[in-house]
C-alpha cells in the first residue's frame, strides 16, 4: 500500500478490550532507535515470539525513500487470563495500490506483519499474522484516533494499558498522493 495507506494503516487500527483491568505497560523497548524491521522499499516479516502480541508501532516516513516507511514493533505477552495459542495464521493480502479494511478472523490478535514494497504504485501490499488464544475475551472494538495528521507524519501508537489489543487496521489510497 501506498504510502497513504501505510501512513493511515496503522493509525486506525483497530484495537480489542480484552478484560476490564486498568494496568500500566510501562515504556516498550524496541531496541535501539536506529534498528528497523525493514529498510526502505525492501520487503520484512516479523512475528512476535510465541505467546506474544504486537503492542506498539513506530514509524518514519521518507518522500526520497520512494515514499515509503521504516517499521519498528514491541511485543509483550498476552494476557494469561486469555490462556494460551491454539493456533496461529497468515491472514489474506492486502494488495499494494487498494484502499483495505481487515481484522484478524476467528477473534485473532496481530502477532506479525509481512509487507512487500512495490516501486511501481510507491506502495506496500500487507499480510497480519493473527493468532487466537485458548479463551476468547469479552472485548469491543473501535478505530483508534492516534494517527498522522497527513500521510508524512511519523507514528509511534502504543497500547498504554493492558489487555487492549491490535486486530487489525484500515487504510486509504491516493494514486495522486502516492
Amino acid at each position: 500500500m501506498d504510502l497513504v495507506l501505510l501512513c493511515v494503516f496503522l493509525p486506525l487500527v483497530t484495537v480489542t478490550w480484552g478484560q476490564y483491568s486498568d494496568y500500566y505497560y510501562g515504556p516498550y523497548n524496541y531496541g535501539d532507535n536506529d534498528e528497523w524491521v525493514n529498510v526502505y522499499r525492501q520487503g520484512f516479516n516479523f512475528q512476535c515470539p510465541h505467546g506474544q502480541v504486537i503492542v506498539a508501532v513506530r514509524s518514519v516516513f521518507s518522500k526520497k525513500e520512494g515514499s515509503d516507511r521504516l517499521w519498528n514493533y514491541a511485543c509483550m505477552p498476552a494476557s494469561q487470563t486469555l490462556g494460551e495459542p491454539t493456533e496461529c495464521w497468515w491472514e489474506e493480502i492486502n494488495r499494494a495500490g487498494t484502499e483495505w479494511y481487515q481484522t484478524c478472523s476467528n477473534n485473532g490478535l496481530v502477532a506479525g506483519f509481512q509487507s512487500q514494497y512495490f516501486p511501481s504504485v510507491l506502495d506496500r501490499e500487507w499480510q497480519f499474522y493473527c493468532c487466537r488464544y485458548s479463551r476468547r475475551c469479552p472485548y469491543s472494538c473501535w478505530l483508534t484516533t492516534e494517527y498522522p495528521g497527513h500521510y508524512g507524519e511519523d507514528m509511534d501508537m502504543m497500547m498504554y494499558t493492558y489487555d487492549y489489543y491490535i486486530r487489525g487496521a484500515t487504510t486509504t489510497f491516493s494514486a495522486v498522493d502516492r
